[in-house]
């Protein structure tokens, strides 16, 4: 009798460690983040900041509680974010700031299908922001967070690019043209 190798669907399925091959692992993790994960960029109300907001970058995997082990998998691989469990039997594994964020979208860019344009406004976002501090940029940068509104299918956003320049007009810090 023969046995066929199998592949299993999870590449460190029953290891300790991930497979040996770096590829796979991404590869695998991007299927998750197509399937299971959401990329957001959000404009935050920020009281004790300057102009009032900040943009928050967050990568978000799910799963059922009972496969929680999965997430756990995956924050030890990635080792960044936090996991939480929800009341209705699921749990969130979260990775929030624009430096990681940025840091595995384009790690997993390569391998990503679903969220292609997600990682490409992602990489738009923080160019603009990357560099130091310039207003224009950051309101520039708030409206292509607010593609991330069609891009994720949300329907109670409430900061948007209007709001952050609603804000700055009143408080009289929007940018002068000249």
């Amino acid at each position: 009798m023969t046995f066929r190798t199998v592949e299993r669907a999870i590449p460190w399925e029953g290891q300790l460690m991930p497979d040996t091959n770096p590829e796979k692992t991404k590869a695998y993790i991007a299927g998750f983040l197509d399937g299971d994960g959401c990329v957001m960029y959000q404009l935050i109300r920020r009281k004790d900041y300057r102009y009032g907001f900040e943009i928050r970058a967050s990568i978000v995997f799910y799963q059922k509680s009972q496969n929680e082990k999965h997430l756990e998998r995956l924050k030890n691989l990635l080792k960044a974010g936090y996991l939480r469990k929800r009341k209705d039997g699921m749990t969130e594994y979260t990775i929030v700031g624009l430096k990681p964020v940025i840091k595995i979208l384009k790690l997993l860019e390569p391998y990503c299908k679903l969220k292609k344009e997600h990682i490409r406004t992602a990489k738009r976002i923080n160019k603009l922001l990357e560099r130091e501090f310039n207003l224009k940029r950051f309101i520039k940068a708030s409206e292509l967070v607010d593609r991330f509104q069609f891009l994720n299918y949300s329907k109670k956003r409430k900061n948007t690019a209007k709001t952050l320049k609603d804000y700055l007009k009143r408080h009289k810090l929007y940018p002068r043209n000249d």
